[in-house]
């Protein structure tokens, strides 16, 4: 378990390398996205592998939070009429 989580945390960093060096704010978003997913997958890995069910909570506030960025994303670059 422990080597899939390095795996994904590997995985996770050459995709960032690529994200970040895009021009626009969205690859930045994108960044973001792509941290939250990977650390989502190493917590639920960890959980399983240490035997500690409360990193399950935690990975869900994790992706609680991610959705929250993005739709913060969303409605900062193009505003809702009228709000």
């Amino acid at each position: 378990m422990f080597l899939m989580a390095a795996a994904v945390l590997g995985s996770v960093a050459l995709g960032l390398w690529r994200v970040i060096r895009g021009p626009t704010r969205a690859d930045a978003m994108m960044a973001a996205q792509l941290l939250g997913s990977g650390a989502v997958a190493v917590l639920l890995l960890l959980s399983h592998a240490m035997a500690r069910p409360h990193l399950v909570d935690v990975a869900l506030v994790v992706v609680l939070l991610a959705a929250m960025v993005s739709v913060a994303f969303v409605r900062r670059l193009k505003p809702i009429r009228g709000a």
